[in-house]
């Protein structure tokens, strides 16, 4: 019989925020294989659990799967942690997840504290729907492509940043979204010092640069791209394109509205005051102008 492997979040800070239900799985479970196993061991005191800890990092993780394979076929139940938050989300655990899925073993998942959710929670940008980047490539034609993609969003997007990396991250960000585009900020969630900044990228970049010497896990929540206003002269021009070919004014209105977000009210009075322009032009009363929605 296959063992089972437990995916443990653990506090992304404040270690009051561990639950009952990690505190019982790390210390029922066989072996805690552990990111930095010196880090889950001060967890783990503050706990009062005793586990046999192995390390599993982004350097052995293809070596530390073998063992997790390894141990599941015997029958071992293992719980994988990682610093801080959920493993294999922005952090080592993916090819242990699936060596397990792929032996058929149990695999389970003890939830608990997100610097992901915490932060679009705090960002108040919408959380509906939105988009979770994790840390942005450090350079190459791959950076270029994810800013661009971020820029373009309409749902917020939410990013890791290191310390050393957020004052240029935020500076590129700025260049591909636009210096107005709302920002927030979330720094050390949870812990002594944490600190939500709202602002723009432009100001973000400037302050992070320039004002603040960069220290801490910051979480960005970028705000989505602004909708563009519907454009009305394009939308009555489909409109007059449509009757042109014999649909019925309303019908033509009905559906261009739809298409074009532009007001059916609006647009069906921009629809009248052409009609009547034309008509005016035609019968010799008034020259027909541009037309001006």
């Amino acid at each position: 019989m296959t063992g089972s492997l437990i995916i443990c979040a653990t506090p992304i800070g404040n270690l009051e925020d561990a639950s009952p239900r990690l505190k019982h799985t790390l210390a029922a479970a066989d072996v805690v294989f552990a990111e930095d196993t010196r880090r889950t061991g001060k967890l783990l005191e503050r706990l009062g659990v005793s586990a046999q800890l192995r390390s599993f990092f982004i350097g052995n993780e293809g070596e530390r799967t073998i063992e997790i394979r390894s141990r599941l076929e015997r029958g071992e139940t293992i719980a994988l942690v990682s610093d801080a938050g959920m493993p294999a989300v922005s952090d080592p655990g993916v090819a242990a997840v699936r060596a397990a899925h792929d032996l058929g073993a149990t695999v389970s998942v003890v939830p608990g504290p997100s610097a992901v959710t915490s932060a679009i929670a705090v960002a108040g940008l919408g959380g509906d729907r939105f988009v979770f980047e994790g840390f942005l490539p450090r350079s190459g034609e791959e950076r270029g492509r994810r800013i661009e993609s971020i820029a373009q969003d309409e749902r917020p997007v939410v990013l890791f940043a290191a310390p050393s990396r957020v004052a240029k991250d935020l500076a590129a960000l700025a260049n591909a979204a636009g210096d107005d585009r709302p920002v927030v900020i979330a720094r050390e969630i949870t812990k002594l010092h944490e600190e939500i900044w709202t602002g723009t990228l432009a100001e973000a970049a400037d302050h992070w640069t320039s004002d603040v010497e960069p220290r801490g896990e910051f979480t960005l929540v970028i705000a989505p791209r602004p909708e563009s206003p519907p454009d009305l002269p394009a939308a009555l021009d489909a409109v007059i394109e449509r009757m042109a070919g014999g649909e019925r004014l309303s019908n033509a209105v009905r559906d261009v509205a739809e298409e074009s977000g532009v007001s059916r009210r609006v647009l069906y009075e921009a629809a009248l005051a052409d009609r009547a322009s034309t008509r005016r032009s035609e019968s010799g009363d008034t020259p027909r102008t541009h037309r001006d929605p």
